[in-house]
């Protein structure tokens, strides 16, 4: 890039030279006469715009020739030797800004605590760079006397150099930030991480659409109506996209919130499984039997989002059924057991622990048990549950105590239910010989 504004520097500088010596060479002093007359007129009437050179250099310029004294309207040998004299003070200028100015704030920056000032310093080292050197070959050609045509070329050259110049300088800022921000997702594991290298391309196209449109408008350019009619065909290409683009927000919506990562179980609606992939249009779920479900993103963004690997702790809540053969004196003590061994468990948590004797079911006595795992990891939970299952079976058997399992009594009562049973219960006489 600094080749390529060096290039274009001296390319404005020969073009209007090569335009200015053309004049002077073919054009006799009336046609001359004829030609700023006819620029003059116009840029009375409209048909021409010269962009204006920034104030400071046409400030610069006019003190430099009226320290010198110079007021010929021609080009002399002084003209030249003040139009070098900026181009070499030009260079000085950016050998002292890239080496000791820059240097200085590199240093400065290697002091503090953030990594985006040690980018952004070597970033926009060489963009200042190319400016100062576009400033330089724009107040020497200010310095020289050229004719009305080679100074509407000049004009418009100039323009363009300090808009692209800018906007490098604004294109490298926004492009340091934005990979200094993808750096910190990536460190700290953030779900937009995944999202950030479209959405830098995204904002990186617009800034150059946006650059573009301004250039062109201080070219004079009518960008209104390019406007006008740019809104008109994103409104069809809207009304066309519109399922696509509800898909992006939804993406949007996912990287903001980020309500799951990859590699997370998940339950979005009635799939479960783990996130495999976020992309722009959807997000790819492996379920517990290994098919693969793919969910739209505005499907993901209107759904209810269960993050099943987020858990703080995980609950357990049971109940343990006795037979109604248990005295009130063995429930007592079966109850003070188990809250004991919940509590003296590792890797419980102790103000959680629950256990009472709590309802009479339809076929045993019921004993609430809740409790909750210190640890958030589902085997562990697993492990810890096991253990605890174990131990409440031998102190129900230490106890001599048994669970109780479904059972029914029926109870048969009425003198037709008492002689039915009668005459099942009476023996039966053998048959007598034929």
């Amino acid at each position: 890039m600094k080749r390529l504004f060096s290039l274009l520097c001296c390319g404005v500088f020969l073009t209007t030279g090569l335009c200015a010596q053309t004049d002077g060479a073919q054009a006799a002093p009336d046609a001359t006469q004829a030609l700023n007359t006819t620029a003059a007129a116009a840029l009375a009437s409209g048909q021409a715009q010269v962009p204006r050179t920034p104030d400071f250099l046409e400030h610069l310029v006019d003190a430099t020739l009226e320290l010198f004294d110079v007021r010929s309207s021609g080009n002399t040998t002084t003209h030249y030797i003040i139009a070098a004299f900026f181009l070499v003070g030009s260079y000085l200028l950016r050998r002292v800004v890239t080496t000791i100015l820059f240097g200085f704030f590199k240093r400065l920056a290697a002091r503090t605590a953030t990594t985006l000032d040690d980018k952004l310093f070597p970033a926009l080292e060489a963009p200042v760079a190319a400016f100062i050197a576009i400033a330089g070959a724009v107040a020497a050609l200010k310095v020289l006397k050229f004719s009305a045509q080679a100074d509407l070329v000049f004009g418009y050259a100039s323009t363009v150099a300090f808009s692209l110049a800018l906007f490098w300088l604004f294109l490298r800022a926004f492009n340091t930030v934005l990979d200094h921000v993808h750096e910190l997702a990536r460190a700290r594991q953030l779900g937009i991480a995944a999202f950030m290298p479209w959405i830098k391309k995204a904002l990186v196209t617009i800034f150059v659409v946006f650059g573009v449109l301004m250039v062109a408008q201080s070219l004079g350019a009518d960008v209104k109506a390019f406007l006008a009619g740019l809104g008109l065909g994103g409104l069809a290409f809207a009304l066309a996209a519109q399922d696509t683009i509800a898909n992006l927000f939804g993406s949007v919506v996912v990287a903001i919130d980020q309500p799951f990562k990859i590699g997370e179980a998940v339950q979005i609606g009635a799939t479960i499984g783990v996130v495999e992939d976020i992309g722009l249009r959807s997000t790819k779920i492996r379920t517990l039997d290994k098919s693969l479900v793919i969910i739209p993103n505005k499907t993901v963004a209107a759904e209810a989002i269960t993050n099943l690997s987020r858990f703080t702790q995980r609950r357990v809540a049971q109940t343990l059924g006795l037979t109604y053969d248990t005295t009130p004196e063995q429930m007592e003590g079966i109850v003070a057991d188990l809250r004991r061994i919940i509590t003296e468990s590792e890797g419980v948590d102790k103000g959680s622990v629950v256990v009472y004797f709590n309802n009479y079911g339809a076929s045993s006595l019921d004993i609430l048990v809740v409790y909750l795992t210190v640890s958030p990891d589902f085997v562990e939970h697993l492990k810890i549950r096991e253990r605890l299952n174990l131990a409440f079976m031998r102190a129900v058997s230490a106890r001599g105590l048994s669970f109780a399992f479904p059972t029914q009594t029926v109870q048969l009562e009425g003198p037709l239910m008492r002689a039915l049973v009668e005459k099942r219960a009476a023996p039966v006489s053998p048959a007598p010989n034929a």
